[in-house]
Formats: structure tokens, sequence, C-alpha cells
């Protein structure tokens, strides 16, 4: 294994800027995700980092060996696409074994034994004499690993490669990749779009959004500690909500609420004359009555039962269509129309600057600690 470098990588097509100056260091065994919208540059740095693509400026270094220049055979990469790009007049075994017949002087035997080594690890040894035709999308996906993993490389790439399969067999094909990447403890760099994915299998999580690296960091620190409100949106289904508000004195001040400051929120936006403030669905307390200053009047105007959980879409008057959204337990009754109170905690809101849409304070999670049980 090796450590992987990216090095204030660019990359530009003519006039465009596709990647800008992306560095991230990924550790030996790391599986790290890039994440983003459509067109942020996560694909072209996977396709820079498997020689696909040149790089404009900057560098990209396996261990203290730099890529530049190499081609994608003598990177010791394998890459995992998201058509699979299985040939389809081979069967399985030959479609496994095609990559080291043609770039290794392996000898029969030993491909035989990694192909048979890798089918069994994937759960298709009964698949090898089969042709893509006769595969499911979830076994053409195994049969793609498979491919990667026989060349035993010093780093993955995965290019989207769960994303033409069906929910279910996604949410399986998850955990499979996560127990392989497990055993193999190989360097992974993993594309999508899917936040679900990122969420949930990455050691870290990468996050583009035009070309730009916005932050990197593990699962729980991108979803408590975002960097800037592109982060915070981005991050999170619902979405966080985000609301206008405008500096003055020890409160902010809304078109539907104002909303009192402590000194320690005071002293986040000292020099901000507008910022932004966030909360997430979850952290909204929808209650009957209010007795507290971070309460508002509010009347729901749509639920969304999601069976283990509801959200509750909420307007500040019932004449507006909702302006945010709550998440409340999926047994709690609630309706359209009812009026409640919203309970925005101090300890749970996120503030961003409003010109920047950097962070300037974030949630404060000693009390979600404090309220986990220790294992």
């Amino acid at each position: 294994m090796a450590r992987l470098t990216l090095d204030s990588v660019t990359k530009r097509f003519d006039d465009v800027v596709a990647v800008d100056g992306v560095s991230v260091d990924i550790e030996d065994g790391e599986f790290l995700v890039l994440v983003g919208p459509s067109g942020c540059g996560k694909s072209t740095t996977l396709r820079m980092i498997a020689g696909l693509e040149s790089i404009s400026e900057g560098d990209i270094r396996l261990g203290q060996t730099s890529l530049s220049g190499k081609r994608p055979k003598e990177r010791d990469i394998a890459m995992v696409f998201q058509s699979y790009a299985l040939y389809p007049h081979m069967t399985v075994r030959e479609n496994m074994s095609f990559g080291l017949e043609e770039s290794t002087d392996l000898d029969d035997d030993t491909i035989r034994q990694k192909v048979e080594d890798a089918a069994s690890m994937l759960d298709i040894d009964d698949l090898l004499g089969r042709k893509p035709d006769e595969l499911s999308g979830g076994q053409q996906q195994r049969v793609a690993l498979g491919r990667a993993i026989v060349r035993d490389p010093e780093v993955f790439l995965m290019d989207e490669p769960l994303s033409n399969l069906d929910a279910k067999l996604r949410a399986q094909m998850r955990t499979e990749l996560q127990r392989i990447q497990e055993n193999l403890d190989t360097t992974t760099v993993y594309v999508t779009h899917d936040q679900t994915e990122a969420m949930t299998m990455g050691d870290r999580i990468a996050i583009l959004d035009g070309g730009h690296l916005q932050q990197v960091g593990t699962p729980l620190e991108v979803y408590h500690k975002p960097a800037n409100r592109f982060v915070a949106g981005f991050i999170g289904e619902p979405s966080m909500n985000f609301f206008e508000m405008e500096v003055q004195g020890d409160r902010l001040v809304g078109d539907d609420f104002a909303y009192p400051l402590s000194e320690e929120s005071r002293a986040a936006v000292e020099g901000s004359s507008h910022v932004t403030l966030g909360i997430r669905p979850e952290d909204v307390e929808v209650v009957e009555e209010g007795d507290g200053r971070h309460e508002f009047e509010t009347v729901v105007d749509v639920v969304e039962p999601m069976g283990n959980e509801n959200n509750v879409y909420l307007a500040f008057s019932p004449e507006r269509e909702h302006s945010f959204v709550a998440t409340v337990g999926g047994m709690r009754s609630v309706e359209s129309g009812q009026p409640v109170v919203a309970r925005f905690p101090e300890s749970a809101i996120h503030l961003f600057d409003a010109e920047t849409g950097a962070a300037l304070k974030n949630r404060s999670l000693d009390e979600l600690e404090s309220s986990e049980p220790r294992l």
C-alpha cells in the first residue's frame, strides 16, 4: 500500500477550469469518498489519478513517486467504472483474467488462482463460466470489482459503481464494498453524487463544488461542523434549514422572527452585518406551547410520513407556503393546518457569513456526545 497525495491539482479544458487547486492526502488503506453535485469535478479528479486525463497544474504522488507522465498501466491503480465495461463475448473468468494476461507475466496457474480467490470473496465463483448478458446488474458489478481486485493494486478508483443498481441492491452492495475494502485494506477513492453513500461508506469525505474543494473530514465532521453554507446544505436529507438574518446588537432579525443571541453567539458574528442562521430538521423541536425565547408560532403545512419519522413542513403563517422543515418521531400525530410552536435551541444552530458563506459558528456537540450511550 501507499499514501496517495493530490497536490494543488488543476485541470483546464480550454477556458474552463474543471478542477481548481485540489489538495488531499489519502492515507494507506483509507476509503475516501469524493462527493458533490453534477459537474463539480469529482470524476475528472478520479480520471487524473488514473491517468486518463492529463494534469494542467500540480502533481499526484503515490508514496514518494510522482505519477505525472506515467501511462495508466504504469500506475498500479485499478479503476471500476459506472458502466462495468465488461467484454460481452468473454466469460466471467475471461473478463477477470484478461487484464492480468495482457499486462503481467504471471503464469496461467497463478492467474487462475487469483481469479478464483477473488470470485470466492465476491460470492460469484459459480458464475465463472457465464457471460455478462446472463448476469444481473449486481452480479455484473461484482465481476467488475473482481477484475480490479485480481490486479492487487496500490489504489482502487471507483466512479459511481452503484448508480445503475436499484435502491435495495445498492444498499446491499454498499455493505459488500465496505466489507471487501476492509478485508483488502487497499487505499480507495470512491466518487458519488449520493450523499448516503458518502456518509455510510467513507472514512473521510471530500466535498467538491465548481471544481473547488470545500471540505475534507469524517462523516460526522462534515455533518455537524460544515466549513461553509454549501457543505451544510449539501450534506443531510432533508437539507439544513436556512434563514437570512440581520445582526442587530444582541439579536438576529429576519423577515419572520427575531432570534436573541447569547454572549458566545454575539462574539461569533462580531464584524458581520448579515448572517445566515442554519438548523437541521432533526434539531427543530415541535411543541404544543412555548415558554422560551427561541420559540416561534408556526402552522403545519405538509406532513411527509417516512415510517420511523415524519418530515413536517412548517410555515410562519397560514397564508404562506412552508418556510422550513422539522423531523419528528414517526408515531407523533401532526396534521396539516395544526398550529404548533417551533423551538430552535441555540446549542443546535449554525451561523454563516451571508457574503462568503463561511461558517462562523457550528452547533455544539457537547449535548450530543453526553446523550450517546458508551460501548
